[in-house]
């Protein structure tokens, strides 16, 4: 009979250290795809995401795209956080005295990204918010 304490004991944490190291494997590195909402109600257009993390710190770049109003660039990633699942980055925008910064939140959850972007309002006015959806590319 003192042998079933013990043995639920190492089952119960075996399964606790199962469920960590998996919780500890999640990482939002990789390519990622969501479309981006056209403006007024135009159609959207397909981004692509790639994200990396290394030691604790995530870093990556927003694939450019021919534009209706020419190239968009590659865009380097600022602001960037990983946190139990809770990603943060911010990209920066020029068009010629103009600087736009445009705020990404989301949560990890396996192969999806949901979240929010946050855009600056038109000449000045608030900012709006748009849900997005980033699934992993395979």
């Amino acid at each position: 009979m003192k042998l079933y304490p013990k043995f639920l004991a190492a089952t119960v944490a075996a399964c606790f250290m199962s469920a960590v190291a998996f919780a500890a494997d999640a990482s939002p590195a990789g390519t990622w795809k969501y479309t981006q909402p056209g403006r007024g109600g135009g159609p959207g257009v397909e981004r692509t995401l790639m994200l990396d993390l290394k030691d604790g710190k995530l870093t990556g770049t927003l694939k450019g795209y021919e534009g209706p109003r020419g190239q968009i660039p590659d865009i380097t990633l600022t602001d960037a956080s990983f946190k139990d699942g809770a990603i943060a980055f911010s990209t920066e925008l020029q068009f010629g005295d103009n600087k736009f910064v445009i705020k990404y939140t989301g949560k990890l959850d396996g192969d999806t990204i949901k979240g929010s972007i946050e855009r600056p309002g038109f000449n000045g006015g608030d900012p709006t918010k748009t849900d997005w959806t980033a699934t992993r590319a395979k």
